[in-house]
Formats: structure tokens, sequence, C-alpha cells
């Protein structure tokens, strides 16, 4: 019997549903209380461990075949020890391609529309017509053109916007992409751009991407967005930018330490909008997650391949589709 250990926020309904996709075998639904000690007895893994993991043990004990992330990174099981095993690991890349962008939107209109402005007005009554910006026309810079970079190239292009794109793979460009370049040209079309979107996985190659020398590269009042991972950008240099007034505003649903510091400065910014890590939440997400997982399973009892097989070395898929498995 193949012995499988879950820790995501499933409900009985979604751990009947696993079962009743593969009834020969155990399901334990670990939660994060448990996960450490029952990943040491763990055939399969789907999940995001949110705890300390003892992974260098579990790869030495050598049952662990298979993770599915239930997130989009794979940066909290991707040690090096994992990395060089036989274990498969395949994530949860383009299925909140669609809240995602949901999320982005709302950051980037809210910069644009001088929300932060409005809501402080509304907390001191303060009926006042004040200026705003506009999103259509912008020339939007998308980093990571993976399920989410795509979702959200699609809804900007109905705004009217420039699109230009970088990615690890830059290939299978949509028409209302005008160029889809690999990451190092992220440099070079920064002072073209009116705000930059990060969707780029957390790796090592994209820790501290963003620093002082790209974020000076963009033009003057230029707006940031970061629905990726927060240490993708450099904070202190953020930070320095919005204080000397050359970035234009921030829109954060990720920072580089998460829960965000209670006396950090972006706090109080005017032109800053923070949301705690909300981009991938909706209503159907776990059922999203759970049946991608049952999916896979079949894939893997049945020998397929698995959708989202990431690359170890690399950090995430090859290529991912615009909103679902590769």
């Amino acid at each position: 019997m193949m012995r499988v250990v879950l820790c995501y926020p499933l409900e009985d309904r979604h751990l009947e549903q696993l079962r009743s996709s593969a009834p020969d075998w155990e399901f334990v639904d670990a939660g994060q209380e448990r996960v450490a000690t029952e990943l040491l007895n763990a055939d399969l893994f789907c999940g995001h461990a949110k705890v300390p993991v003892p992974w260098d043990a579990i790869v030495e004990l050598g049952r662990l075949r298979w993770i599915q992330s239930s997130a989009s990174g794979t940066d909290h099981c991707l040690v090096p020890s994992v990395v060089a095993s036989d274990i498969a690991v395949t994530s949860a890349s383009g299925l909140f391609a669609e809240s995602v962008a949901e999320q982005t939107m709302t950051l980037l209109l809210g910069l644009l529309r001088s929300m932060p402005t409005f809501f402080r007005a509304q907390q001191a009554h303060e009926f006042i017509r004040r200026p705003t910006a506009d999103l259509h026309g912008k020339t939007i810079g998308i980093a990571g053109f993976g399920g989410n970079g795509r979702r959200i190239a699609r809804l900007l292009h109905a705004f009217g916007c420039r699109i230009l794109a970088t990615d690890w793979f830059p290939v299978r460009r949509p028409p209302h992409v005008e160029r889809l370049l690999p990451p190092e040209a992220l440099a070079d079309i920064a002072p073209e751009l009116d705000v930059l979107i990060l969707c780029v996985p957390l790796t090592p190659q994209t820790r501290g991407m963003v620093d002082r020398p790209l974020l000076q590269r963009l033009p003057r009042g230029a707006l940031l967005i970061n629905v990726a991972r927060g240490p993708v950008v450099a904070e202190r240099d953020l930070i320095e930018s919005l204080q000397s007034g050359h970035l234009g505003g921030a829109g954060l649903d990720v920072v580089e330490t998460e829960p965000l510091a209670p006396d950090s400065p972006l706090w109080d910014m005017p032109r800053v909008i923070i949301t705690p890590h909300v981009g991938a939440q909706s209503s159907r997400r776990y059922d999203v997650v759970t049946s991608f997982f049952i999916e896979n399973l079949r894939r893997f009892r049945s020998a397929q391949p698995l959708h989202n097989l990431v690359d170890k070395k690399l950090g995430f898929p090859v290529i991912a589709s615009e909103c679902g498995p590769s």
C-alpha cells in the first residue's frame, strides 16, 4: 500500500475525493503539526510544509518518490538533497493564474487611480477631487511569463497596453505581446516601462534581481507590482527608490520577510499598497489543488508523464501553460 501524506487546508470532502481516486492507498492528513514526522514514512507528499522538515533524513531513507507542491513555488522543498535525489517534484504552476491576475489588477489599478489617497480621504471625511492616472496605453513589463504572466498579459491587452515580457524560456509569444525576451533583457527594456510586474519563481537566479541598478533604469515615476516572491526584490533598495521619489509607487502582495515588520517604512508610504500574500487565494483554491493532484495521481499510477514536472535545478517546470498544467 502506498502512503500519501497531505499538508494543505483540505476539507473532509477533499479527503474523500482523494481516497476514492486510489482506494487501495493510504491518505494521511498530517497538517502542519505532524507533517515533519509523517513525511519520514511517506511514499508521496502533496502540500506545502511551512515548518522545518528533515529533508536530508527523508532523502536518506529512500522511501519518498514524489512531491506535489500545493503552491506554485517549490523553494520550500528544493533543498540540495532533494535536488540531487530521484524524488520527482511537481508544482501548482498556473493553477491560480486567474486569482493572481485579479490581485495584480487590483494593486495596479489601485495605484493608478490613487486609491490609497482616497481611502485616507474617506477616513477623514474629505470629499476632494484629486488627480489620477490611466492604465490604457501604458507600457507594461512582465518578468516571468509562465501561467500567471500570460494570464496577466491577456487582461492588460484588453486595456490597450503595450506589453513586453521576459522569461527563462522566451517561446510561444502571443500576438498581444510585442516582445518576449530572455531574462537578461529586463535591464534593456526597463527604460521603456511605465509598470514592471514580477511573476518569476524564487530561485538563486531571481533572488534580489530587482535591485538598485535595475530600479534606477526604470523611468522616474514608474510603478512596481510584485505578485511573485518577496526576496525577488532587494527591499532596502526598493525603500530607497520610493523615498527618493524615483519609483512612483509599489503594489506588494509579497515582501522580503513575511510578515512585514511593524516598523517597516513601507507601511506608511502614501504610494504603496500592501496585501498579505493573498494573490493565489480564492474560494476554489483547494478544490483546484485536489482535482489537479487527483489527475496527477492517475498519471502516476499509470506511469504517464506528470503535469508540471519541475526541473529541480531550475526550480520550476520548463514550460507552463496559460492557466493550467504544462
